[in-house]
């Protein structure tokens, strides 16, 4: 989609300090309505990006984070979809409300927390993450919500894992209404264990070019539409969806397209339908070729969830002169490799199993607990050839 002419676009500061909060929040009503210019929060660690215009209609422009093509992409996200998301969003909690915001206001997910606040009429407490996320600073926050309203909060997969190291801040999190948790796949230990201690945690699936999470708990919000193709691709439809990118033409018409008369984005995400339940299974793209077989990293990271010991991982390929590529677990806590590969091959066969493993004090970030793979792959590629004292390795 090419920029058109048509409306001002005012660059904001973005991540999570006060003044960047208050700025995007005094902006977004007329960039919403269509009365002001749409808003382009961007992250402050980078040089301002070049001028550019929105096409008519568009309230908001975010960058993605790229993190398995390693290039973010500028998507132009209308002011009815991101209203269509908030709405839906607080039908299917416990209406509107008041939001902690924690997570960057140049992504998604913390653009659309402003969003819901702009929508619902309430001012959102705002905890800095800048210098680094602290349970104790977040339970405190979680505090300072009005509790006439019903409280919310939107996190990645890590800063979950630390709240439900800290009891106060799990104690502070029980009186919220939900606790929406995205931008990453998340343990199924990590949610049974939030859940048992009294956390409303709702998983959400989504991106930016779906106005964020748009599938909570499996289940799609009003309006959106998901499909599931016979290569168990996932499509998404409805009114959440983004105009298209600003900066990349050939992509935009690789992914948003026209199925069966209607528009949809075409993800690269597989999955499965079950009585309109979606499972996201994995990226298409996450395989690795192995001995001359296939073998899905995002099947082998489900089949790692239930093991007791392992921290956050992720699941590559790293080139390897006789397979090809070997299967490389990288991760910030792991039991030894055998037992990684007998726990995988039980689940999946022997030759899913495992054959590198790197343990790192944290995996490599794009965006909001999104793990940069291609990051991943190229620290467990040097760590392995310089044998860490971290790594195992078969021959």
């Amino acid at each position: 989609m090419r920029s058109q002419p048509g409306r001002r676009v005012a660059v904001l500061p973005g991540g999570t300090g006060p003044r960047a909060v208050a700025a995007l929040l005094a902006a977004l009503p007329a960039a919403l309505d269509g009365t002001g210019p749409a808003v382009r929060p961007t992250d402050p660690a980078l040089r301002p990006p070049s001028p550019v215009t929105a096409p008519p209609g568009v309230a908001a422009l975010v960058t993605t984070s790229g993190s398995t093509s390693g290039t973010g992409r500028l998507v132009a996200l209308d002011g009815a979809g991101l209203l269509a998301s908030a709405h839906a969003t607080h039908a299917r909690l416990a209406g509107p409300g008041q939001w902690v915001t924690c997570l960057p206001v140049h992504h998604v997910a913390g653009l659309q927390v402003l969003v819901r606040s702009v929508v619902a009429g309430t001012r959102p407490v705002v905890l800095d993450t800048t210098a680094g996320f602290r349970a104790a600073e977040l339970a405190a926050a979680v505090r300072r919500l009005d509790p006439g309203r019903p409280g919310y909060l939107s996190l990645v997969p890590t800063q979950l894992a630390r709240v439900m190291a800290d009891d106060d801040a799990v104690a502070a999190l029980r009186g919220l209404a939900a606790v929406l948790v995205g931008g990453a796949r998340t343990a199924a230990p990590l949610l049974d264990e939030a859940r048992a201690a009294g956390l409303t945690v709702v998983t959400t699936y989504g991106m930016t070019e779906t106005g964020g999470g748009c599938v909570y708990d499996g289940v799609p919000l009003d309006g959106v539409e998901v499909e599931v193709d016979a290569e168990s691709r996932v499509w998404l439809g409805g009114p959440v969806l983004a105009r298209g990118y600003l900066d990349d033409e050939a992509a935009d018409r690789e992914t948003f397209q026209v199925r069966d008369g209607r528009r949809r984005l075409r993800t690269n995400d597989r999955g499965e339908l079950t009585g309109g339940r979606l499972t996201v299974l994995g990226r298409l793209d996450d395989v690795v070729l192995t001995g001359g077989l296939n073998v899905s990293a995002g099947a082998v990271e489900q089949a790692l969830g239930d093991l007791p010991g392992l921290g956050e991982a992720v699941v590559v390929g790293v080139p390897d002169e006789h397979w090809g590529a070997v299967v490389t677990v990288v991760a910030t806590a792991a039991p030894p490799l055998e037992e990684l590969r007998e726990h995988v091959a039980a689940r999946l066969g022997r030759h899913h199993a495992p054959r590198a493993l790197v343990r790192v004090p944290a995996l490599p970030l794009r965006g909001p607990g999104k793990v940069d793979r291609l990051g991943a792959a190229a620290l467990a590629r040097d760590l392995l050839a310089g044998a860490d004292p971290g790594t195992e390795r078969l021959p």
